[in-house]
């Protein structure tokens, strides 16, 4: 009787302290496969990321089913909206044109609550043309400054004017152009200009 008794002690002994002992492994081995992840914030869909022909959306409107839509942003760089018509979205930020859908729904509703999500993007590209040896379009991958932009376009043609290129630059008040002289730059006489998704490059 008393070998059965001192047994049972030693095995319940052994079971309450099983959950320690098994904590104690986790904490020196721990799983490979976390429970939980962190997702990464894209970059493409950052709070600064301007919009592109091409991307896709989810406008939400509170309590409105008719204007909560999934669209494309155009070609001609807009979407539409019913009781709004044709809005201008390339070249904007999600929160940039909500501000402007809620500013033109407040015609149709007094406190328009708006929600723009951008559910998918295309990969943000450059153009380069004129006097290069290889003109077209470019994959902007990462940070590209005009100079290394210009080497991926195969670099000059005999006759291109090098201080005269020019930077058309697409933004929410239209089309800009950015002055760029190659030869002050590749010597640092003159500020880096790095490429944006969607600027073309002129050599003449």
């Amino acid at each position: 009787m008393k070998t059965t008794i001192a047994f049972s002690i030693l095995f319940l002994l052994s079971t309450t302290a099983m959950p320690a002992a098994q904590a104690q492994s986790a904490a020196a081995h721990p799983s490979t496969t976390p429970a939980t992840t962190t997702p990464v914030k894209d970059a493409k869909t950052s709070a600064d990321y301007r919009l592109v022909p091409g991307d896709k959306l989810r406008i939400e409107v509170y309590k409105d089913a008719q204007l909560s839509q999934a669209l494309q942003v155009r070609p001609d760089g807009k979407i539409t909206l019913p009781l709004i018509g044709d809005v201008t979205a390339e070249g904007h930020t999600a929160t940039e044109l909500r501000d402007t859908l809620v500013t033109s729904l407040k015609e149709y509703n007094n406190n328009p609550i708006v929600t723009v999500i951008v559910v998918e993007t295309v990969p943000p590209v450059f153009y380069v043309m004129g006097e290069v040896n290889n003109p077209g379009t470019l994959q902007l991958k990462g940070q590209i400054s005009a100079v290394q932009a210009l080497a991926m376009a195969g670099g000059f043609k005999d006759f291109a004017k090098k201080k005269d290129i020019v930077i058309q630059r697409k933004g929410p008040a239209g089309v800009t152009s950015v002055h760029f002289n190659y030869n002050d730059a590749v010597k640092g006489k003159a500020p880096m200009v790095y490429m944006q998704p969607g600027d073309t490059i002129i050599v003449p």
